[in-house]
């Protein structure tokens, strides 16, 4: 899309219309006990607002419907480090870019040019080789024991990575993985699906609801602030995800038989939206905002986003028509019946049809 002047430009395409205030107090800190004890706002065709529990989710689901899921698990991408001279290091990986090679995020970054060494342990370290530039992230090369494994080590040395926005959490990390994450590789969780427990899963195949999984590796991009006022300006950093032929040919049977097709989280909407009915396996940096034409999911489970975040502007695509003012207005609702926000907060039900 050709770029405009900001002042010609419509509300649903600049930064600024994404922008909302939300009380501290709102962010949670810790995820609630039991998982789908959490409030749940669901919003139906007819745009009516319903508020109710996350064990609630049931009542809104009809045999035949698909329940699609990002398997991801998150790895402990934080480690912490110090340079030669003793200066401390923090790390966040990224993404492994060759062997014993990750791409990860530095603090602090000026002080680690190229050449640096940061040691992790006595026989573990990594050096900078390079600066990625798009992210400014580093390349970096691992230097471990010949019969040691990279992976283990990270598992060993590194903690799961909570958001920057939870500041005094008291939850263990297991909090912050789905009860169904299987292959290792995120460093964030796909917080819908935080809210699904075994008790849930056991009620839902007795109504004949079915599920499927993708893989989506959350990375930065996903949180990459937005620095342009155009938003269609705005690059998605690549992730890696994986929609099977399983979770396929699951999604079109769905389909025939007129079910409904309904994502968990943003990063399953990303990955069916990326694969259109077909099989995929490398990386997307598909950016959904108002204008995009839907053509797999007909719901979608989320939790409450960052202002002026993609995300937002992925769930203002999907309620459709004047969405964006519509999800403002959520939004405030949420707000001021004291919904608890973000990773750790509660969730929302949108069902199209």
């Amino acid at each position: 899309m050709t770029s405009l002047p900001v002042t010609d430009l419509e509300p649903d395409y600049t930064l600024s219309a994404y922008d909302y205030d939300l009380p501290s107090d709102r962010i949670a800190q810790d995820p609630v006990t039991p998982r789908d004890s959490s409030r749940l706002l669901v919003i139906e065709q007819n745009r009516v607002l319903q508020h109710h529990h996350f064990y609630d989710l049931p009542k809104f689901l009809k045999s035949g419907d698909l329940l699609v899921f990002n398997n991801t698990k998150v790895i402990p991408a934080r480690m912490y480090g110090h340079k030669i001279s003793g200066v401390p290091v923090e790390i966040l990986l990224m993404e492994p870019i060759g062997h014993d090679r990750w791409l990860a995020l530095v603090k602090p970054g000026k002080r680690l040019p190229i050449g640096s060494t940061i040691i992790f342990a006595e026989n573990v370290k990594a050096t900078v080789e390079g600066i990625d530039t798009t992210t400014r992230a580093r390349e970096l090369q691992f230097h471990i024991p010949a019969d040691a494994d990279l992976d283990k080590i990270i598992d060993q040395l590194g903690q799961i990575p909570l958001p920057p926005y939870v500041t005094d959490s008291h939850t263990e990390p297991e909090r912050y993985q789905t009860i169904y994450a299987e292959i290792s590789g995120a460093i964030a969780a796909p917080t819908a699906g935080l809210h699904f427990t075994d008790r849930l899963f056991e009620e839902l195949q007795a109504q004949g609801i079915d599920k499927a999984f993708i893989t989506l590796h959350v990375g930065i991009g996903t949180f990459r602030p937005v620095e342009t006022e155009d938003i269609t300006q705005h690059v998605m950093h690549n992730e890696w995800c994986e929609v099977s032929e399983d979770t396929i040919t699951k999604i079109k049977a769905t389909k025939a038989r007129g079910g409904r097709v309904i994502g968990v989280g943003s990063t399953v909407a990303r990955s069916l939206e990326s694969s259109n009915y077909e099989a995929l396996r490398g990386k997307t940096n598909l950016m959904i905002y108002p204008g995009y034409e839907w053509k797999v999911l007909d719901g979608m489970i989320t939790n409450f986003h960052l202002p002026k975040s993609t995300l937002l502007m992925m769930v203002s695509s999907f309620l459709g028509k004047d969405g964006r003012e519509f999800l403002m207005s959520i939004y405030q609702e949420a707000i001021a019946k004291e919904y608890r926000f973000y990773s750790f907060g509660d969730a929302m039900l949108m069902l199209n049809k």
